[in-house]
């Protein structure tokens, strides 16, 4: 359907498509195909795993049980171990990426060990950790010696900061939505909305990094505001950074010359103004590849 919307001209913005696990889409991407799918507005090039469930509904996997649960609940694993290793060799065999959704730190850990036996180091195939919400410190090294991308969503933390604690404890917390601790691992850190599970706006997404508050302004002093990305890392993590974790840095992300002309006009600086003014900033238009897509 989008490769479709793509060749009649209709697609009118660009496309960083995942393809699920299943073995259908390895059976066709990797037998058929063999390789990734490449075109001006749509990427396919990675493949999406579920390593674990979600913090609230006690579904992330965790090393120690949730504090708020009577039942000795760890969470679980989504994903067969063995299932797991066989796929991410394919994928480094064929070029593609590993992108996994990974929230409790037992869940985390286990992505982190698979991924770095299997990249063994220094290499430039940008797997990615999407959420890394908590990870205990004694995994966190596996980011910068194995070059693994964290793929973070900083309204995750200014939208559970009411209940982790409940579920976690005040000192696991410490090892969740540490978006700065996660950033000094490359230099670098991927920023997204999470949408639908969050709101779509790109700039609450940068409020919530760089305030680690909601787009109410809670809560005062913001949440475990030692983890705040500085202005200019919050918007490259949303812009070039993001584009880097695709792959696309040399296309887009950034206004260079030989970039495509994709950016957007807002009726303030962000990176400048007064905190209060932020979230009153507007997209004025939109443009992408040179052409005017949305006028407000």
């Amino acid at each position: 359907m989008i490769e479709n919307l793509h060749k009649s001209g209709e697609l009118k913005i660009r496309i960083y498509a995942m393809i699920s696990d299943s073995p259908e889409n390895f059976s066709y991407f990797i037998d058929t195909i063999g390789e990734p799918i490449l075109l001006p507005k749509l990427t396919v090039r990675s493949f999406k795993f579920f390593a674990d469930g979600s913090l609230g509904s006690r579904g992330a996997c965790l090393i120690n049980p949730y504090s708020d649960s009577q039942k000795n609940n760890y969470g679980q694993l989504l994903s067969d171990i063995e299932e797991y290793k066989s796929k991410l060799k394919l994928l480094y065999e064929y070029g593609f990426q590993a992108c996994t959704h990974a929230i409790g730190d037992s869940a985390n850990r286990e992505v982190l060990n698979q991924y770095s036996k299997i990249l063994g180091g220094g290499n430039d195939l940008r797997w990615r950790v999407e959420h890394a919400q908590c990870v205990n410190p004694n995994d966190l090294h596996h980011f910068s010696e194995n070059n693994i991308i964290p793929s973070v969503q900083p309204s995750h933390a200014t939208s559970d900061f009411m209940w982790a604690l409940t579920r976690l404890g005040k000192k696991r917390l410490q090892n969740c939505y540490q978006y700065n601790t996660l950033f000094r691992e490359n230099q670098l850190i991927a920023l997204g909305t999470d949408f639908p599970v969050e709101g779509i706006n790109p700039i609450h997404t940068y409020y919530a990094a760089v305030y680690r508050k909601n787009k109410n302004n809670k809560p005062i002093g913001g949440f475990q505001i030692e983890e705040s990305l500085k202005p200019i890392d919050a918007l490259k993590g949303i812009t070039f950074w993001a584009a880097l974790a695709n792959f696309e840095e040399k296309i887009k992300g950034s206004l260079e010359e030989g970039k495509y002309a994709d950016f957007v006009v807002l009726n303030n600086e962000i990176t400048t103004c007064n905190e209060e003014e932020v979230l009153k900033a507007k997209v004025i238009r939109t443009y992408i590849n040179g052409e005017e897509v949305y006028k407000n």
